[in-house]
């Protein structure tokens, strides 16, 4: 289920990021949480009034297929909301699947 918030930003980034995001650390490979973090911007930006003040993603997480991991984002009015990613595949392919504004 989609649902809009603010200015409907979910209907315009819901579209899957096909990039890689790993980075190996300890022998692991591990998700790219600042290049997460950054695409996750990039991508609410492009919204009309989508301006973002900052995302933090968690660091650290494995590389597993079919997983999801939330990001919490800000924005210039202290409004906070999490983003939820998917993890698609081994290779780190990430998508967003949701949003979901804090009350």
């Amino acid at each position: 289920m989609i649902r809009r918030h603010r200015t409907g930003r979910l209907c315009a980034f819901a579209l899957a990021i096909a990039l890689p995001f790993a980075a190996v650390g300890c022998g692991d490979t591990v998700i790219d949480s600042t290049k997460a973090e950054d695409t996750i911007k990039a991508s609410l930006e492009e919204s009309p009034g989508g301006k973002i003040k900052s995302v933090d993603c968690p660091s650290d997480l494995k590389v597993e297929a079919d997983t999801t991991f939330d990001c919490t984002v800000v924005y210039p009015d202290g409004e906070r909301a999490t983003v939820t990613m998917k993890n698609r595949n081994n290779e780190a392919d990430l998508s967003i699947v949701g949003l979901k504004k804090h009350e």
